[in-house]
């Protein structure tokens, strides 16, 4: 599966609850590079002859990694994790976890060759969680582009150039690469006797963390059906409330205007007093 990386969790710099400290030491770190002088290898000299075309001040720019980083069409790097069955039958602590581990470093060694294009500057075989893993993390880029850059970060572009070409929503380059690194880790696990079990699904490329990554998927939009459900309940308080407030105005109208009445009728009843009183003067004076 694909992750969002986390390259100081990746080399043990901070700890999270479901690792063993004490098995730190069985790692396996093949690359640990700082991204930003992996970025300065890859790109200060096409950043150079980018900045020297520009005749607008506002175009240049400064520091390629943090153009990348503040922008939305290309992410700074991209993870792969693999791994082999679960703590349940590839536990770390077993002869099975150890052979799942010797399997994901045979695939690592290969990677690289395979994916030229996928400059991989992180990778770490953990032996300190429930299950060996492996994380990869690359920048993918391209050369010879026209725009932009002449050589630049582009995941679209580096799959293609492995010949991977999109088609369908379902069939993008990436999800096509994806499937091909599964295959090739599924043959080195078959030369050691373990056979890929496609389980808990019909689709043909799904493997146990993908299927898990569905799963969250699910469970995510069940709680927006939720959360929609509750907005909507939400929207109608809301209206009951706009209409409890109309109404409350019209009362306080009707009170005011039967005040103004009150009003009124007490004025016209104090003058028809005086008026009493002058009548009864008048008689007297009769």
């Amino acid at each position: 599966m694909t992750g969002k990386g986390s390259v100081n969790h990746n080399s043990r710099k901070f700890h999270a609850k479901n690792t063993d400290p004490e098995r730190s030491c069985l790692n396996v770190e093949y690359c640990n590079e700082n991204i930003k002088d992996v970025y300065h290898e890859l790109f200060d000299e096409a950043l150079a002859r980018y900045n020297e075309k520009q005749t607008r001040s506002d175009r240049i720019i400064d520091d390629y990694y943090e153009k990348i980083c503040s922008g939305k069409q290309e992410k700074p790097f991209h993870e792969i994790i693999l791994q082999i069955g679960n703590k349940d039958d590839m536990g770390a602590k077993t002869k099975d976890g150890q052979l799942a581990a010797k399997i994901l470093d045979e695939y690592m060694q290969d990677f690289r060759r395979r994916n030229p294009t996928l400059r991989v500057f992180s990778a770490h075989l953990h032996m300190d969680e429930a299950t060996p893993h492996l994380h990869i993390d690359f920048i993918p880029y391209t050369t010879g582009s026209k725009r932009g850059l002449d050589t630049r970060v582009s995941l679209k572009k580096a799959l293609a150039e492995l010949g991977f070409k999109g088609g369908t929503r379902s069939e993008t380059e990436r999800n096509q690469w994806v499937a091909a690194e599964k295959e090739r880790l599924a043959e080195i696990m078959l030369q050691h006797g373990i056979e890929w079990e496609k389980k808990g699904t019909h689709e043909k490329h799904l493997s146990v963390l993908d299927f898990e990554k569905q799963e969250r998927q699910k469970e995510v939009a069940e709680l927006e059906q939720t959360i929609s459900g509750s907005k909507e309940e939400l929207s109608g308080i809301l209206h009951q409330q706009i209409a409890a407030g109309q109404e409350t105005e019209q009362i306080r109208k009707e009170g005011e205007a039967i005040r103004q009445e009150v009003s009124e009728l007490s004025a016209t009843n104090h003058l028809l007093k005086e008026q009493t009183v002058t009548l009864a003067e008048d008689k007297e004076k009769l």
